[in-house]
């Protein structure tokens, strides 16, 4: 078999089964491990997958700048929001990461119970100048403009003066095996840190982010309380993070 032939095989079977596992690549073609994980690094190196420990997974596409994400499925982002907001408590705190589904918690949040938001973005912030009952409290530090969050050691000292009862934790890629992950490795320490003074942790997730992985690590989806998911999301495709048994709340 030709080199060019096995790769087209190898993303054929990416594209059917959502993963390549080196191993069963190997035992299907009748080849050594090692050829096949030169074929999968050529391949990441050609921007075609994405390597990881034991095999490949598909590419999580750019992320467009966050002024045109705010555009982008909002009527999902606005399900996922409200159902995020009904877990907050009067009392509480919660601890708001960045990014656009995350906005959509802001607009939904209860009018009619005090409580207070954390949170090391600014524009998530500026979202809460007009709500009646939630106190703010707002990280400083670097901004990453790309996220519009703040990073570095300021920020970082700051949140460990918190202990919020709750996360609302945004990813980029979410995987059962390779965990929840994200495009940035201080943005990656950040969110780690914020969860880690956490009681809970949720993740929303739309549905392009499922059975991906971004190159930088967060958590294992096992350190989470739970998923946030369209309710139209394959229960299929949901089965292995349930057998993990992280909690998974459809909206």
């Amino acid at each position: 078999m030709l080199t060019s032939q096995r790769k087209a095989l190898i993303l054929d079977i990416l594209s059917s089964e959502g993963q390549v596992v080196a191993k069963a690549a190997a035992e299907r073609f009748s080849l050594s491990e090692d050829t096949i994980r030169r074929d999968l690094r050529e391949m990441a190196a050609d921007g075609l997958l994405k390597r990881v420990h034991g095999g490949a997974l598909p590419l999580t596409p750019d992320l467009p700048d966050f002024s045109v994400r705010k555009e982008i499925a909002t009527d999902i982002k606005r399900r996922l929001g409200v159902k995020a907001a009904s877990l907050v408590k009067a009392g509480q705190t919660i601890f708001l990461d960045g990014g656009t589904t995350n906005a959509e918690i802001v607009r939904c949040l209860p009018c009619d119970i005090a409580f207070t938001v954390a949170t090391h973005s600014p524009t998530i912030a500026a979202e809460l100048e007009h709500h009646p009952t939630a106190e703010v409290i707002l990280i400083g530090g670097r901004i990453y403009k790309h996220s519009m969050v703040t990073t570095g050691a300021v920020a970082m000292a700051a949140i460990s003066q918190l202990r919020p009862d709750m996360f609302f934790l945004g990813v980029t890629a979410a995987h059962p095996t390779h965990g929840l992950s994200t495009g940035d490795f201080e943005e990656a320490a950040i969110k780690r840190h914020i969860a880690s003074r956490s009681a809970e942790t949720y993740v929303l997730l739309t549905e392009e982010k499922l059975d991906r992985a971004s190159p930088f690590p967060i958590l294992t989806v096992g350190e989470i309380s739970g998923l946030i998911v369209p309710a139209e999301t394959d229960s299929a495709q949901l089965e292995p993070y349930r057998n993990i048994n992280v909690a998974i709340l459809e909206a």
